[in-house]
């Protein structure tokens, strides 16, 4: 006899007295029993991730509890058998139905219903939302967002520290010219000859006075308008047009990143991993992760990057960007991973593509309009080409920054990093697609070959070569080499590799087989000869 499951009962019915009183959804809703097919009226309430229901909305003790961990709800059409008939049929069919898929074999769906539209499509939002996986997800994103904005406070915290700084040097310095002009009047006093009562002065004297101030005004703007045009026509001013406009257009490239990664990851990412989890899905989790790897973080660190550069571009013309970059490069590091798994993602997606019903629903991904007729794979690329782009970016934009502009030196900086950066995502990416050339060959051999497992043994190239019969004075060698004599040419498949050459026989299967005697060649001692004359 099988036991019963044990759980403990005490803090269930606990939890049924935090969903009587605080559930995110309660009311009442039809159930149909799965032994008598019958639809009887309970009371539920929906906490966390799990549905209680009760007898009646004063009951104190659940009748029964669902938990909807992993589960799907979905909306359903009206039975079959309530479409016509009586009125009691009638009635029925005014009711909405919904059914709860709890994505495992052996668990029938749980069938509800109720009387408004409304109420159940609020029942099916509050059951797709009751995923504790989600709220994992939404707290990994919230602490992003919180580290983020912990690194812009110590940022502001410097700031406003050097603020204070200068305004206490501004002060003294303020002090300073207040005592000079305290002096300077006095003088003056001194220095001012006696001047009679300003109504006793000649009234041809004060217009005088009117056309000079007028004249000395007109001068000191037509001297000012010739500074402001001379800077808006010199080389400094023109740089710093450009280097404005580098700036806008960096922001409207980081928003098209930032849409493109919202798509990779809403249209494609997260439907798959739904997909995922049905009862036939036409792929599996860990393909799922092969494919896309790392993209939601990328995702979410590209959109708090892309709000810091909004909110610099609101402090227009003070553009500083340093800060930015500054937080942006130890988060890069994401990227070494995704590059390093690009090609092989690549792989998976086309193994995936042979399932036809995998392939089918891929091309329903690929027709939603915000796609704009754009596949997976170029999606997917993206990002290998984003970290070039920033060193362009910074390359322009240095150029038009003076040797002494206040961010020159952490510019510099960043943009040394991010070529650091590419050189060592190139390096890893050559390496890995050199081991995986060598393990396809050593798969191809039938014998094998040890030596293509050796890490630092880096492929050449290959192709097909004539090996003719070794001559001795005059005379033909009978040294046989495999299985075919040398006493006539034969076709050999050849690898070329840093330390070794591989010489191969192809079967008429078609498999390849190395030479039995000289089938690996050692290059570390090896002397190349070559014979001008070809008899």
């Amino acid at each position: 006899m099988q036991k019963s499951v044990r759980y403990n009962e005490g803090h269930a019915l606990y939890l049924a007295l935090l969903a009587r009183k605080e559930g995110t959804k309660r009311g009442y809703l039809s159930k149909k029993t799965a032994e008598t097919n019958r639809w009887h009226e309970k009371w539920f309430a929906l906490y966390q991730n799990v549905l209680f229901y009760f007898e009646g909305e004063q009951s104190s003790r659940p009748a029964g509890m669902y938990m909807l961990e992993g589960c799907n709800c979905e909306r359903v059409p009206a039975p079959k058998g309530c479409a016509a008939g009586s009125a009691k049929d009638a009635a029925l069919d005014k009711q909405h139905y919904f059914t709860v898929l709890f994505g495992h074999e052996g668990q029938k769906p749980l069938e509800l219903r109720c009387d408004d539209e409304v109420d159940g499509i609020e029942w099916v939002e509050a059951i797709h939302q009751a995923s504790y996986s989600d709220i994992l997800i939404e707290r990994e994103v919230l602490m992003q967002k919180y580290i983020h904005l912990v690194q812009i406070v110590e940022t502001e915290k410097i700031a406003a520290n050097q603020l204070r700084h200068q305004l206490e040097d501004q002060d003294t310095e303020i002090e300073r010219l207040k005592s000079e002009i305290i002096a300077l009047n006095k003088t003056k006093e001194r220095m001012r000859p006696y001047q009679g009562n300003q109504e006793d002065e000649d009234p041809d004297i004060k217009k005088i006075k009117k056309v000079q101030s007028f004249m000395r005004g007109w001068l000191c703007r037509r001297k000012w308008k010739t500074i402001v045009q001379d800077y808006i026509c010199s080389p400094h001013a023109e740089s710093m047009r450009k280097r404005n406009q580098i700036v806008f257009n960096m922001v409207e490239a980081e928003s098209e990143y930032v849409h493109q990664l919202y798509v990779l990851v809403n249209c494609f990412l997260r439907p798959l991993r739904m997909a995922a989890s049905s009862k036939k899905p036409p792929i599996s989790h860990d393909d799922v992760s092969s494919i896309f790897l790392n993209s939601e973080t990328i995702m979410f660190l590209h959109e708090i990057f892309h709000q810091g550069l909004k909110a610099r571009i609101a402090n227009w013309p003070t553009l500083i960007l340093a800060d930015l970059f500054d937080i942006l490069l130890p988060m890069l590091n994401i990227y070494q991973e995704f590059v390093r798994n690009h090609q092989y993602s690549l792989q998976v997606l086309a193994n995936c593509k042979q399932n036809r019903d995998f392939d089918k629903l891929l091309k329903q991904y690929e027709a939603n309009p915000a796609c704009e007729g754009r596949m997976l794979e170029t999606f997917l690329t993206y990002p290998m080409f984003q970290i070039p782009r920033y060193i362009i970016t910074l390359h322009e934009l240095l150029a038009h920054t003076p040797h002494e502009h206040v961010e020159r030196k952490s510019l510099e900086f960043a943009k040394s990093k991010l070529e650091e950066l590419s050189r060592v995502m190139h390096d890893e990416v050559s390496d890995t697609e050199n081991i995986r050339k060598n393990l396809a060959i050593e798969r191809t051999i039938v014998e094998g070959c040890d030596i293509l497992l050796d890490t630092s043994q880096t492929f050449i190239r290959q192709g097909s070569l004539i090996q003719v019969p070794s001559v001795e004075r005059g005379k033909l060698s009978k040294v046989r080499l495999g299985s075919l004599s040398l006493k006539k040419e034969g076709e050999r498949q050849c690898f070329l590799f840093t330390k070794h050459f591989l010489i191969c026989t192809r079967s008429s299967g078609g498999k390849l087989h190395l030479l039995k005697t000289g089938g690996v060649l050692s290059l570390i001692e090896c002397t190349l000869i070559e014979e001008t004359d070809a008899s």
